[in-house]
């Protein structure tokens, strides 16, 4: 276990989930579908039909330094889209 980051709240993935039923993730590179799919069945007692996943880059970063300009990378991470039964749901803002 230990694959879910955490859950992906913005508008437009927001606006996915009340039309299609469809929540996202962030979750770690190594995790594939499978996993993904028994993590959130088990922490939020939902039956999940599909998982679609992609990876995607850190954003850029720069420092201003005594020894000049260093460039770099934050960590690179995955998205999950997963995809509930009909009729079942996910509410992140219950456990606030």
């Amino acid at each position: 276990m230990g694959y879910i980051i955490k859950p992906l709240v913005t508008e437009k993935m927001t606006a996915i989930t009340e039309k299609q039923n469809k929540f996202g993730f962030i979750v770690r590179p190594e995790a594939n579908k499978l996993e993904i799919r028994k993590e959130v069945e088990a922490l939020y007692n939902v039956t999940v039909v599909a998982v679609n996943t992609c990876r995607y880059a850190g954003k850029s970063k720069s420092r201003y330094t005594k020894s000049g300009l260093i460039q770099g990378r934050t960590n690179a991470y995955k998205k999950a889209i997963v995809t509930l039964k009909e009729g079942e749901t996910i509410d992140f803002y219950s456990n606030i």
